[in-house]
């Protein structure tokens, strides 16, 4: 049940917000626990399963960073280390956690803790912040008594994972304004500055060349019919978003990232080298292969890539081996076949996958780093190109005018 509490913090600073538990006894001891004394508390009105919907409205607050996930990993890892109560920790970390659903999140978990229950089935009820790859690590972690260990890796994990998305992203952002400048320029040539000279041209009654009748033409389309393209092109994308979002979308999306020319050979082998590190952090913590290949196909952001390794799951439940059912994906190129073929015969796969998210992570930044000399040649011809056009269509009819009145 949902309660409101109000009260004070033991340096006197009001506390205030909501609790999803069981009783109103639970929920002063809850408070209590958390260094809270409760002023008021009281059944609250508002619908929802957990404090989250009390404290602030769902929107972008509601989104967590993936540098917080990384960054409380590794406090994770640092508490287990120093040997502190799980509790303890949760209750410290809470307090200094400047992310409120996080925040809230940890504050839940000690709860849980305290109540008996197990981390990783705390963990579990906060998806938006603990995915199944997590919580299946911390699981293993538990019952192997290598919780420090899982935190060490997960942490290395993130990083490595947050730092390939980062880099990808910083090589796509100048490439991204060039060409949004364009489009606006383009946008305000069709609107703005073309119907001028058409309006000049036409008090001249001049015959005017084929480059000139054909911008004057896009100019009125686009001045008479902008607000309808306007909405079809909102329509379009509502309903691309909305197709995105069905199983088939995210299949077809997932397979057309692929294809893209450039980015698509980046995409892919930044999604393997994510897959190829995942799979290696579970297989050292003693995760069962099927289960590991499940876990990994869930992870990955790719519907098209995550089926191609439940693919890879049903080949290797029924008795193949990772190097046939790799083979068999099509997805993976001869060196990293070879790689894994060595892994499977001498029992070491967990390092050679390893191996082969370096590989994969090195030809990523490799080719992040010559992304921006490969765009720039095709932005320059899309600008020359429409430079071009621009000069054709305005200056050779103001040639032909000067000629004339010469």
């Amino acid at each position: 049940m949902l309660y409101t509490y109000r009260g004070r913090y033991t340096d006197g600073s009001l506390a205030e917000g909501t609790l999803d538990v069981v009783s109103l006894d639970a929920a002063a001891s809850t408070l209590a626990g958390r260094g809270i004394m409760a002023t008021s508390i009281k059944p609250s009105p508002t619908t929802g399963t957990g404090s989250l919907s009390g404290v602030f409205p769902l929107g972008r607050r509601d989104k967590v960073r993936p540098e917080d996930v990384v960054m409380l990993t590794r406090q994770f890892f640092a508490i287990n280390k120093a040997g502190l109560p799980l509790v303890q920790g949760m209750r410290s970390l809470a307090a200094s956690n400047r992310s409120p659903q996080i925040q809230t999140a940890l504050e839940e978990v000690g709860d849980r803790l305290e109540g008996g229950m197990q981390l990783s089935s705390a963990m579990e009820r906060h998806p938006k912040v603990f995915n199944d790859l997590y919580v299946n690590m911390v699981a293993v972690g538990e019952e192997s008594g290598r919780l420090e260990e899982v935190f060490e890796q997960l942490s290395h994990y993130l990083d490595n994972d947050l730092e390939n998305r980062m880099r990808l992203k910083a090589a796509l952002r100048t490439p991204s304004f060039i060409l949004a400048a364009i489009t606006a320029a383009v946008i305000i040539v069709t609107n703005f500055v073309i119907p001028t000279f058409s309006a000049m041209f036409a008090k001249f009654g001049a015959d005017l060349p084929l480059p000139t009748r054909i911008l004057i033409g896009v100019s009125d389309f686009f001045v008479a019919f902008w607000p309808y393209m306007l909405v079809t092109a909102a329509g379009g994308w509502f309903w691309l978003q909305r197709y995105i979002a069905t199983p088939a979308g995210r299949l077809q999306w997932g397979q057309l990232k692929l294809r893209l020319p450039i980015a698509g050979d980046i995409v892919l082998r930044a999604t393997m080298a994510r897959y190829a590190r995942a799979f290696s952090l579970m297989m050292r913590s003693g995760v069962p292969i099927s289960q590991a290949l499940r876990q990994c196909s869930e992870v990955l952001d790719n519907d098209y890539l995550g089926q191609k390794i439940d693919q890879i799951r049903t080949g290797v439940e029924r008795g193949d081996s990772l190097l046939i059912t790799h083979r068999r994906s099509g997805i993976f190129t001869p060196l990293v076949l070879q790689m894994i073929a060595v892994g499977e015969e001498s029992g070491r796969i967990e390092d050679l996958l390893g191996e082969v998210a370096d590989f994969y992570e090195r030809e990523v930044d490799y080719d992040i780093k010559k992304l921006g000399d490969r765009l720039e040649p095709i932005l320059i011809v899309i600008a020359g190109f429409f430079v071009l056009v621009l000069a054709l269509g305005i200056f050779l009819p103001m040639w032909k005018l000067s000629t004339i009145a010469l």
